[in-house]
């Protein structure tokens, strides 16, 4: 044991620790997205808070080549004002296969707008070359406007 101050090597310990959250990234939609009535759709996101490996484009987060591993990805998505019986779906998607799905009816009331909120999370061990995108299905009767203000997607490679 070391006293304060000291360095101490945990190289080779039970106990090393090493390495960052990268690849990282967060993305934004800088304008409203409509989606059509029962249609399942690709989300855009059109800036980017940070990316850390330049492995978002094109709407999707690609892993990096010797970048695979176990990922955390999340996303929260505002959809505009609908009717109460209005479902929002959404998917995380990897090489183009759902993984996950949530599907939100709760209304965010405390607006003037009611919009809906569908946020969710998943962890999925990717390889290089895979990649991450979301897809997103509404009911209301009409055309649904996926809200720039709020919506985002991010996700980094866990340290494990």
């Amino acid at each position: 044991i070391g006293e304060s101050g000291d360095t101490i090597n945990l190289a080779g310990s039970a106990y090393a620790v090493a390495g960052t959250n990268t690849p990282a990234f967060h993305v934004y939609k800088s304008s409203n997205q409509q989606v059509s009535n029962n249609t399942a759709t690709n989300l855009t996101w059109q800036n980017e808070f940070y990316d850390t490996d330049n492995a978002f484009a094109s709407n999707k987060f690609t892993v990096p080549s010797g970048k695979g591993g176990t990922y955390m990805f999340f996303w929260l998505i505002k959809g505009g004002s609908q009717p109460d019986s209005t479902a929002l779906q959404g998917w995380l998607q990897k090489n183009g296969s759902d993984l996950d799905s949530q599907l939100s009816r709760s209304k965010d009331y405390i607006s003037t707008v009611n919009e809906i909120h569908l946020t969710g999370h998943y962890t999925d061990v990717a390889v290089a070359g895979d990649y991450y995108e979301m897809r997103i299905y509404q009911n209301s009767g009409g055309a649904l406007d996926i809200l720039s203000e709020g919506s985002s997607f991010w996700g980094y490679k866990l340290i494990i």
